[in-house]
């Protein structure tokens, strides 16, 4: 499975692509590709940030329990999203945080956009449940 990654190097910032092949990781930076191999532990990419911010306020709709500005939107109005599906990053004191499905089913509603500044708990998407 492929997991899509934005990494800082040098102070630049890179849009990635990691897959796991066996006992190393196949990186993807543009139409560049390398094999790595982490030293000093179970050879896996940590996540950026293991705890998910999320709040299923009624039946499907999603907000921050805390402020801050999103910075990626990962879903359009129409997707099909799968309970825990990434659906944006909000960067919150310098860290950044998923959000998050709480549930299975189709994007109805969007009310953020990429570089918008949100409150706690305002209502960011609105999902339809579908069994």
């Amino acid at each position: 499975m492929t997991e899509k990654r934005k990494v800082i190097v040098d102070d630049e910032e890179f849009d990635v692509e990691l897959e796991r092949k066996g006992s190393s990781w196949q990186v993807k930076i543009g139409d560049k590709e390398f094999k790595i191999k982490i030293e000093g532990g179970k050879n896996r990419i940590p996540k950026e940030n293991k705890r998910k911010k999320k709040i299923k306020v009624g039946n499907g709709t999603v907000s921050s329990s805390i402020p801050g500005k999103i910075i990626s939107l990962n879903v359009d109005i129409g997707d099909l999203v799968k309970e825990g599906k990434v659906l944006a990053i909000l960067e919150a004191m310098k860290m950044q945080n998923e959000i998050i499905a709480p549930i299975k089913g189709i994007i109805k509603e969007i009310n953020c956009n990429t570089g918008d500044s949100i409150d706690a708990n305002a209502p960011l998407i609105i999902i339809e449940e579908k069994s």
